[in-house]
């Protein structure tokens, strides 16, 4: 009996060899940093390398790219769809400059000269959605991550040039992702992240090479963990943000070890209830992670995830506290904030001098609104804003006015804030919400579950219509 067991196992095991290898694994790695236009940065081409290499070790063929021009990322791209098409599993990473111009995101190449929004419809930037939804909605999972969240060197000048109001964001703007997708970015949407030292990576990708190839993590666990470093290697100034939609779990680097095969057949009993086990360091980093928020989502996944864990009892009293009310406190609000904003005045002058357009006003009220501070978006301060950001600076201990300094605002803008709630506030005048990234996807297989459909007939040359057609949308 024990001899035949063996041999199932080994043709288990076998078999569970042959299927990773015949999965399809593709990526697109790139890092730019060699701006011609605007200053360079020296770390995402080293970003890019390392991430490739892991990659490649867990069985990726990678398109890989440093300092492209927008010729050769096209090119890059062209290739990266030919390949994704059908794929298990495609990965998007990208490391260098992106923008966000009225709530769309972009990635530069290094030769952007990009002078005012037509440019950026014209071409000179790389739609970040049109991009994903042409390269790689037939992969059965798909997994972006955005180390592009640093602040838009062409802002004023695109601000200066344009005969229209135009809102150009900070950081890059909130993504959806569609079925069998995940999106991750460096920092929350409008925010900005570190580059770190020059030379070595920065805090996001280091902690991505550091987690998601673990052997036998699953992808979702490995984002906690990396928020987690993240959060911790930056003194909690920058938290990683990321929307998920995939179905079923997705393990890069093997699935985890399974029990022994026994020879005894256990009777059948009634289910039992398992006791609470002793916290592992993935439970323990994710519960870290979320122990200080106010969003009742975040606590609810720790416990979805750990039904029976540690600290089940801290999590559902903190649900309930937030049930009971809006809770106006939002994670270690003065780790990494200058001194001064607890101490310096805020009047209309220096409200003035931050410069606020009528976009960046409505950030503002979007904010304060996603951090449990109710206004209406209209994009103009008045009576009732001026009330709710002394409400706000109140609850931080800043000097209360109604009014903004420089200091208050950039502390404003580190606040994690509710993606849900910003994003559903109703504040565009009727306009039509920006287009979700497609999730379209192939058929379902192995663990991955992805989605319908096989290989798009219609070929790679649909990237580059979609792209051409995409500019005047």
């Amino acid at each position: 009996m024990r001899i035949l067991s063996a041999v199932a196992s080994v043709f288990l095991m076998a078999l569970t060899a042959s299927a990773a290898h015949a999965e399809r694994r593709v990526a697109f790695v790139v890092g730019n940093g060699a701006y011609k236009n605007v200053a360079p940065l020296p770390n995402p081409p080293v970003d890019a390398k390392a991430m490739a290499g892991v990659l490649r070790n867990v069985g990726f063929e990678v398109v890989e790219g440093t300092n492209l021009t927008r010729d050769k990322m096209t090119e890059k791209l062209l290739d990266f769809g030919k390949r994704a098409q059908g794929a298990d599993v495609a990965v998007f990473f990208y490391a260098g400059h992106g923008i966000a111009i009225s709530g769309t995101n972009y990635l530069l190449p290094i030769d952007a000269d990009i002078k005012s929004e037509m440019d950026v419809k014209l071409g000179a930037a790389i739609n970040i959605d049109l991009t994903l939804d042409q390269t790689m909605s037939d992969a059965k999972v798909k997994l972006v991550f955005l180390d592009a969240c640093r602040d838009n060197p062409f802002a004023a000048k695109i601000k200066s040039n344009s005969t229209r109001s135009v809102n150009v964001q900070t950081g890059l703007a909130e993504m959806k992702s569609g079925e069998g997708t995940l999106i991750a970015f460096a920092t929350g949407p409008g925010q900005t992240a570190l580059d770190g030292q020059e030379g070595t990576n920065s805090p996001f990708t280091r902690a991505l090479i550091a987690n998601i190839a673990q052997p036998g993590v699953e992808i979702q666990q490995a984002m906690t963990m990396v928020r987690a470093q993240v959060n911790e290697e930056t003194n909690k100034s920058q938290l990683p943000w990321g929307h998920t939609n995939l179905i079923g779990s997705v393990y890069l680097n093997g699935t985890p070890a399974a029990p022994a095969a026994s020879t005894t057949v256990a009777p059948v009993s009634a289910p039992t209830a398992v006791a609470a086990a002793p916290s592992s360091d993935v439970e323990l980093e994710f519960w870290r992670s979320i122990k200080d928020s106010n969003k009742p989502e975040e606590l609810n996944a720790y416990l979805s995830s750990y039904p029976n864990g540690q600290f089940k009892p801290l999590a559902l009293a903190r649900i309930a506290a937030l049930e009971n009310g809006p809770s106006t406190t939002t994670r270690n609000l003065t780790a990494g904030i200058d001194p001064a904003t607890l101490t310096d005045e805020a009047n209309q002058t220096t409200e003035d001098q931050i410069g606020l357009d009528k976009g960046q006003r409505r950030d503002v009220q979007r904010r304060l609104t996603g951090l449990g501070f109710d206004t209406k978006v209209t994009g103009k301060f008045d009576e009732a804003t001026r009330a709710v950001i002394t409400r706000w600076q109140a609850a931080r201990g800043y000097p209360k006015s109604g009014y903004l300094n420089k200091l208050q605002h950039k502390a404003l803008l580190t606040e994690i804030v509710s993606a849900t709630t910003s994003a559903s506030s109703g504040d565009d005048g009727g306009k039509p919400a920006r287009r979700r990234t497609s999730g379209g996807g192939g058929g379902g297989g192995h663990r991955y579950h992805g989605g319908g459909g096989g290989a798009d007939p219609a070929g790679v040359g649909r990237f580059m219509g979609g792209v051409v057609g995409g500019i005047f949308r």
